[in-house]
């Protein structure tokens, strides 16, 4: 599975899917979403109870039991987010959007403003619930969970995401 990117984790009608960037090598290689010991990813979802317990990366596929979900904009694994060209953006533009259309989540939570920015075409993205919908749902932008974004520690990731997760559990309008 190395060089390859990962399968989604998707439903219809889940209340979130979450949106990396794209895999990074650890996860690709292992095959399972958010891997490595420095990804605060499933550390967070339990500590704002989107999961009852936290959920291992091996374990990704669960995910779905709890109404939640997982995907990527660009498929092709990098060392970091970065190494990406505007143009790949561009390229997975409209299948990305159709993919969220398809499963019909409430919202859409890209992990980072990099994938959202370019996807929505705003120059400038503010983090938290977007004024904007997409592919049908609503759009929340959260903090990028890996390690090796050293702008927000734990706690200002599960201040930043619990704010989704009351959002998400309450009524659909």
């Amino acid at each position: 599975m190395a060089g390859e990117g990962l399968e989604d984790i998707l439903a219809p009608g889940l209340s979130v899917v979450f949106c990396g960037i794209n895999p990074g090598l650890l996860a690709a290689a292992q095959g399972h979403h958010f891997a490595g010991r420095g990804n605060r990813f499933w550390r967070t979802l339990h500590l704002v109870g989107f999961t009852p317990h936290e959920v291992r990366a091996e374990d990704d596929c669960s995910l779905v039991q709890y109404g939640c979900g997982l995907t990527a904009v660009v498929e092709r694994p990098t060392a970091r987010a970065d190494q990406l060209a505007a143009e790949e953006f561009a390229a997975a533009a409209l299948g990305f959007e159709q993919k969220i259309n398809r499963y019909a989540p409430r919202y859409v939570a890209f992990l980072g403003k990099a994938a959202y920015a370019a996807l929505s075409g705003q120059k400038v993205v503010v983090w938290g619930p977007q004024a904007k919908t997409f592919g049908g749902a609503r759009v929340w932008v959260l903090p990028n969970p890996s390690g090796r974004n050293l702008a927000f520690n734990l706690p200002q990731l599960v201040d930043a995401y619990r704010q989704l997760q009351v959002a998400s559990s309450g009524p659909t309008i």
